[in-house]
């Protein structure tokens, strides 16, 4: 991926190995899979791709009643949040690895930038809630890892919405994307880490990093946590607002780093 940040060692890698794979792609264009995540020993975990390109559900309408202030939508896919916030009027910007991903964001009026998590992003210590929905916690393969960079992209006492496993798990692998519709079932990409974990575990985690339980429950069959940032608050922090969020994104290398504009 061009404009990729240099990581320090143990840094989650920044760009999956399917970031770019041509069925991940296909299904966020097509609207439809179907598309699996297939662990080592064969398991397969499905990808509900035409729920992440419809419209907001109801249980995600709930999720953004919750939200506060400026959202970050980390690994946004098709955009269906972050369009339902910027038609509320609200500060928000997914991030996805995906370039597919940030142009169907962005034709959906949504504000979106391809780039990962762990690297360098626009209004880091200022955003008021950030969101990990669709098995987004699983992103690094590493929770512990992901919660420590989510507080720092968070302003003091922020909000974190995440949505886990619907079983208790706790579990790391490394998966492959996978076209079942293949003739040969073959995988898109080398394996990438990822990690599945439910609400038990999650919380476990957190509280050992110092994060405070904010609430979790369960609606339409899928699970969720909030947590807040104990992170100390500075004098000098701003929230991040639409302009700066804009601008920020294209302070760095405008090919790499700059929206994807409608066709």
């Amino acid at each position: 991926m061009k404009g990729t940040a240099r990581l320090a060692p143990g840094t989650p890698s920044a760009a999956p190995a399917w970031a770019g794979s041509d069925p991940y792609a296909a299904a966020l264009r097509s609207g439809h899979g179907p598309l699996f995540l297939r662990r080592t020993d064969g398991w397969l975990l499905p990808l509900e791709v035409e729920r992440w390109c419809a419209r907001a559900d109801a249980v995600d309408l709930e999720v953004l009643d919750r939200c506060e202030g400026a959202v970050l939508d980390v690994g946004c896919g098709p955009g269906r949040l972050v369009a339902e916030l910027a038609a509320r009027g609200r500060t928000a910007l997914g991030i996805d690895v995906s370039e597919a991903a940030v142009t169907r964001t962005v034709r959906l009026g949504g504000q979106s930038l391809r780039r990962s998590v762990f690297e360098p992003l626009p209004g880091e210590g200022r955003w008021d809630t950030v969101l990990l929905m669709d098995g987004n916690v699983g992103i690094g393969g590493d929770p512990r890892a992901l919660l420590a960079r989510i507080a720092t992209l968070l302003a003091p006492g922020g909000l974190l919405i995440a949505e886990t496993a619907p079983v208790d798990v706790d579990e790391r692998a490394h998966v492959q994307l996978v076209d079942v519709t293949d003739a040969h079932g073959r995988a898109a990409g080398s394996p990438f880490p990822w990690a599945r974990v439910g609400t038990r575990a999650l919380l476990r985690r957190a509280g050992g990093a110092g994060w405070r339980t904010a609430g979790q429950w369960t609606s339409g069959g899928r699970r969720f946590v909030a947590l807040r940032s104990s992170r100390p608050a500075s004098s000098s922090a701003e929230p991040p607002n639409s302009t700066a969020v804009i601008s920020s994104q294209r302070a760095r290398n405008p090919s790499a780093d700059s929206p994807v504009t409608p066709a």
